[in-house]
């Protein structure tokens, strides 16, 4: 069964302003610069312009890059590859601060193209999390400091192929099977790096499940018992549920934001998470819906109702506005 979501429809105001001491930030789904999005944008064309007010409304702006940008690399063996254009990236870099690599389509061109990708990020000047040139730079948190505020990102996919892992002297992906990880770094994080603010960012779960797992559950729960202010979830191409454990959300799916190639009414719809974080965490958090066009082009929809915080920090109600 879902979390529990009250019944409380509320009409939202557009995004406010950030206290001096708090920040605001946004999570996407799966971003796919590809196929029919990365023709769009070879036209000239945005396909993040729908979105472009909401994410411009924060401070740090986070997505999943669900291909890998490279020239080089020959496709692995697997139902589905992406492989997008360079010229994405100033198009990414518009609209977001840091973009997380932890997929399972990272690897599709092999572990050249994966390098060669992190070479363009950096000359483009767009972080990145989940993936890097080893397994430690792979694990290592993005840190971003904005209104005095140290914030953690992690990254970490579960979905096979495995073969995609960083190791000790190869490129890849943060691997999150092995939970004691996962632990160690949120740990690391606060001890090492000093973050006040720590969020891992999982690419887990199902394709087309509409809630998540137990094992979802469990894992995301100790993320939290070992300091993770707020869990945020994709991969299964739908939206899956949102609750709260001792008081800090975990929002399980964003499904698709970004994404041709889907025609179901649940494929087709994605959410976009917006929280507020402090000192204490999160201070306030909703998500708003994007319905993907046959282009896999996202656009608000204000009408329908999404997951978003309640003040008692147990429940979860449901949201509607801009």
């Amino acid at each position: 069964m879902r979390p529990l979501l009250l019944s409380c429809l509320l009409l939202a105001a557009p995004p406010a302003l950030a206290a001096p001491d708090q920040v605001r930030l946004v999570f996407v789904g799966d971003i796919m610069v590809a196929e029919t999005p990365g023709e769009l944008i070879a036209r000239g064309g945005d396909p993040f312009a729908p979105f472009a007010p909401l994410l411009a409304a924060h401070d740090v702006r986070i997505g999943n890059l669900e291909c890998v940008v490279a020239t080089t690399g020959t496709a692995e063996e697997k139902p589905y590859t992406f492989r997008a254009d360079p010229r994405s990236l100033p198009v990414l870099k518009r609209h977001f601060d840091a973009v997380s690599l932890a997929n399972n389509h990272s690897g599709d061109f092999g572990k050249a193209a994966f390098a060669e990708q992190l070479d363009l990020l950096e000359k483009a000047g767009l972080p990145y999390f989940g993936g890097g040139r080893d397994a430690t730079r792979a694990h290592a948190p993005w840190i971003v400091e904005r209104n005095g505020l140290r914030i953690a990102l992690l990254g970490y996919v579960e979905f096979k192929p495995r073969s995609f892992e960083a190791d000790a002297t190869r490129p890849g992906v943060a691997w999150s099977g092995e939970d004691d990880d996962v632990i160690e770094d949120i740990l690391a994080a606060r001890r090492v790096h000093h973050a006040d603010i720590v969020i891992p960012y999982l690419h887990w779960g199902w394709e087309d499940e509409p809630d998540p797992s137990p094992r979802l559950r469990a894992f995301a729960r100790r993320m939290i018992d070992a300091g993770a202010d707020m869990v945020v979830g994709g991969h299964p191409h739908v939206t899956q549920g949102a609750e709260y454990y001792r008081g800090k959300p975990i929002v399980y799916s964003l499904g698709n934001f970004l994404f041709n190639g889907f025609d179901t009414p649940a494929t087709t719809t994605g959410w976009v998470l917006s929280a507020t974080v402090g000192r204490d965490g999160v201070v306030d958090w909703r998500t708003h819906v994007a319905r993907l066009d046959a282009d896999g082009v996202p656009h608000p929809d204000a009408a329908a109702a999404s997951p978003c915080a309640s003040p008692d920090r147990q429940s979860v109600r449901q949201c509607t506005g801009e």
